[in-house]
């Protein structure tokens, strides 16, 4: 990173102006997550959201993602899973259909037109989750207050547009801040959302870190430090594995194998051009964060559709299942699911997840980084790999290339994805439950991937903006 290059840079108003521009999109956001949903009887809702939140891992997650749109109940409740969700379904059927595959490959009108798509086919999918979500939520206020809450249909379609609204605003937004290259905005809007609940996690771990009422911290027998011992400990042994594991992220994130690109000489007239050399990077982890993003939203649809068939019938055998294979082992939901101890059941989980992750690693790389492409355009340039004839033979080297990197990144980023799962593991074999710390696992490794590639655009930007200066 030429961290002296972006802050040169802040001096170009261009620069500047696309700066305050995702800051201010960022700002926007954050207001729209205190929007409430138009509901009648609020406080009985948010009583119903407490109590889903203290029972379902999902619903914490979900909380998580919001940026706490699930405990305001705001009209962003719904975020950016149908976009997600619609992403997923028109790629894989892109690449399921050839006429779409050309399409896609068809430059930028191409792109354009399955963007297009997929931005229709979001409506329809934030529209079934409004329905999902408010519905869960009434019924679940309705067993905990034993109350009947009477929503008339006005109330529903109010409602339901307000959340079908706020997802569609913020695919919006999140375009918008792709557009000013300097970072996925999607991922950034995610990132925010996570980044704006560090001051609750803070504040909860510093009430308990501050709670003597079962003793204080001894040192050496010399004095007394008001804290607890405990908490303590555990939160020492957190930050230190919490710096390795951001060591290795980092390392992982700017990890790339350099393959050196020859361009041939060519005379034309009484000149000549050609013949240098470039290079031609590739990522270890080139599909970045989206993998686990997508694993994570593809996990939690079975986890919601089990919870409806449990809201309309409660007991249902299938609607149990789903809510139990597809909800992830946490400090929430393990005297739950597990009153017998942890058995074979707690392991599909983080098995699903860390396939999903290996699966979705090796299908966006393969969306962003087209080898047939890139060894077209070698040859139209007349570039070439040392040793590879120019065409086919460059695009599978290429392919072998990334399917070799792609083999070790999965792998490593698969794992990563499953620490929060083998830490819960250790504590439930040595203490006897889970520590729950969720912010420690998929978010953890969003909030660093996500700055570490908004760093690397801003870097590039930086560099462009600032060129003149270089001559």
């Amino acid at each position: 990173m030429h961290f002296k290059t972006i802050f040169k840079s802040f001096k170009n108003k261009d620069m500047l102006k696309r700066i305050l521009i995702v800051l201010g999109i960022i700002v926007v956001y954050r207001f729209l997550a205190h929007v409430p949903v138009p509901l009648g009887d609020s406080a009985t809702f948010k009583e119903a959201i407490e109590n889903l939140l203290s029972k379902s891992d999902f619903s914490n997650f979900l909380n998580l993602i919001s940026g706490g749109g699930l405990t305001s109940l705001s009209i962003i409740l719904v975020g950016l899973s149908p976009f997600i969700t619609a992403s997923i379904v028109v790629q894989l059927i892109t690449k399921a259909v050839p006429k779409l595959e050309e399409l896609s490959q068809d430059g930028e009108s191409g792109r354009r037109k399955i963007n297009q798509w997929t931005r229709i086919a979001t409506v329809p999918l934030a529209i079934v989750q409004s329905f999902a979500y408010i519905f869960i939520l009434k019924e679940s206020a309705l067993a905990n207050t034993a109350t009947s809450i009477d929503l008339s249909t006005s109330q529903w379609a109010l409602a339901i547009t307000a959340m079908t609204a706020g997802s569609v605003i913020l695919m919006w937004l999140g375009e918008l801040i792709s557009e000013q290259g300097i970072g996925n905005g999607i991922s950034m809007i995610i990132f925010a959302s996570i980044i704006s609940q560090f001051p609750t996690t803070f504040g909860s771990l510093t009430t308990s870190l501050f709670d003597t009422s079962n003793g204080s911290l001894s040192v050496f027998g010399w004095f007394d430090i008001p804290v607890n011992p405990t908490v303590f400990w555990i939160i020492l042994g957190f930050a230190v594995a919490l710096v390795i594991v951001v060591y290795i992220l980092v390392k992982l994130n700017e990890a790339q194998r350099i393959i050196t690109i020859n361009y041939a000489k060519r005379v034309h007239a009484n000149s000549s051009y050609g013949g240098i050399k470039s290079i031609l990077p590739i990522k270890l982890i080139a599909a970045g964060v989206i993998p686990v993003i997508f694993a994570t939203s593809f996990l939690a649809l079975p986890a919601l559709v089990g919870q409806m068939i449990l809201t309309f019938n409660p007991g249902n055998e299938v609607g149990t299942n789903m809510v139990n294979f597809f909800s992830a082992p946490s400090a929430s939901n393990f005297s739950t699911l597990y009153p017998d101890g942890i058995n074979g059941q707690w392991f599909i989980y983080p098995a699903m997840y860390f396939v999903l992750v290996v699966a979705f690693t090796y299908f966006y790389t393969s969306i962003i980084f087209n080898t047939n492409e890139i060894a077209d355009n070698l040859q139209k340039q007349g570039g070439f790999i040392e040793g590879v004839r120019p065409g086919l033979t460059t695009a599978k080297y290429l392919s072998t290339v990334v399917n070799r990197l792609n083999l070790f990144g999965a792998l490593a980023l698969g794992l990563i994805a499953m620490l929060p799962f083998i830490t819960d593991y250790i504590f439930i074999m040595t203490m006897g439950y889970p520590i729950g710390l969720s912010i420690s696992g998929t978010g953890l490794l969003i909030v660093v991937t996500v700055a570490l590639e908004s760093l690397r655009q801003l870097d590039s930007r930086a560099l462009m903006v600032t060129y003149d200066d270089y001559k």
